[in-house]
């Protein structure tokens, strides 16, 4: 079976980047370029559709990372409610934003601009926790 990761950011050429490159390793890809798109691709989605992992820009227009996880995580749907995140940002988090990401079933954050190898290595894991 190949995992799904749905990639969430306002910015076409990250979106495009990282599409390329998650592919490029084997993953299926799916794509919002703003929150309000990303529930709505959630919600009507069938369960065996629904992506292995979502990697979440924290700063959009209209609709934060933070609102759209925290959108996710209150979702009446538990498939929906238990999908596997992972913010993409380019914020270094302190120890109270480490903290709020353990309150909202983070898994991780990923600071832009990457490292490859990192990147690939850290959703590998998150794929496989």
């Amino acid at each position: 079976m190949t995992e799904t990761i749905m990639i969430v950011d306002d910015s076409k050429d990250t979106v495009d980047m990282v599409k390329r490159l998650l592919e490029s390793e084997g993953y299926k890809t799916i794509v919002a370029l703003d929150g309000k798109e990303a529930l709505k691709i959630l919600k009507n989605r069938k369960e065996s559709e629904r992506p292995d992992l979502v990697l979440l820009d924290m700063f959009m227009p209209e609709m934060s990372g933070r609102e759209v996880c925290d959108r996710i995580r209150n979702n009446q749907d538990i498939n929906v409610r238990n999908v596997k995140i992972a913010f993409f940002t380019v914020a270094a988090f302190q120890d109270y934003g480490r903290q709020m990401l353990q309150k909202l079933n983070v898994l991780d954050y990923i600071v832009k601009p990457f490292d490859v190898d990192d990147f690939l290595r850290r959703i590998r894991k998150m794929i496989l926790d």
